[in-house]
């Protein structure tokens, strides 16, 4: 939703609350995505786009503003990059919240946990370490990417003080939370 914000298109889309879980396929959304995950993105025609990867793509490619994904390389590249990041400690935040909260003691892996938490754990340092060229370029999909994970993390895992020893990475994303794609998008438990 980010995405739809920057592209000035969110209002054209109609949200629908929807419960998936690893656990237990929501058959109606199977219809329309047969993977059961959200987002999932079903336009005028009824033919369904999903991943945020991709409906972000799509998005992109169908607004008259300013490109989220760089056209040209490197910057494509640079672009890239840091969206796989995002995504990638997306997908670990994901993991994490499922190992923490939906499985019991005896099914929790805390080599699992740890081996997630040292993942995360790399991936912010390497961000952190990356924010000056975070900074040089122009605000796009790796952006968006980065800055929803860290607010996923703020949302999900707020006592990880992921911030203590990554005053550039806090800096950055004290920004990226001040935009009003951001602000419109928040975080909550419906």
């Amino acid at each position: 939703m980010v995405t739809a914000h920057e592209c000035g298109m969110a209002d054209q889309i109609e949200r629908e609350a929807v419960v998936v879980s690893a656990y237990l396929p929501n058959t109606d959304m199977l219809k329309d995505n047969p993977l059961g995950k959200i987002p999932t993105l079903v336009l005028d025609d009824g033919s369904a786009v999903y991943d945020s990867r991709v409906i972000c793509e799509y998005l992109d490619n169908h607004h008259d503003g300013s490109a989220l994904f760089p056209r040209t390389w490197p910057e494509r590249l640079e672009a890239l990059r840091f969206h796989a990041t995002g995504d990638g400690m997306l997908d670990m935040l994901i993991m994490r919240l499922y190992e923490v909260r939906v499985r019991n003691d005896a099914q929790r892996s805390d080599e699992l946990l740890n081996a997630l938490l040292g993942k995360l754990s790399a991936s912010l340092d390497s961000l952190d370490a990356a924010t000056a060229t975070l900074q040089e370029l122009s605000f796009g999909i790796g952006h968006i990417a980065i800055g929803s994970a860290l607010s996923y993390m703020d949302f999900r895992f707020a006592d990880d003080n992921w911030r203590e020893n990554r005053a550039a990475l806090a800096g950055w994303h004290d920004s990226f939370r001040a935009r009003p794609s951001v602000i419109a998008t928040e975080h909550i438990d419906a």
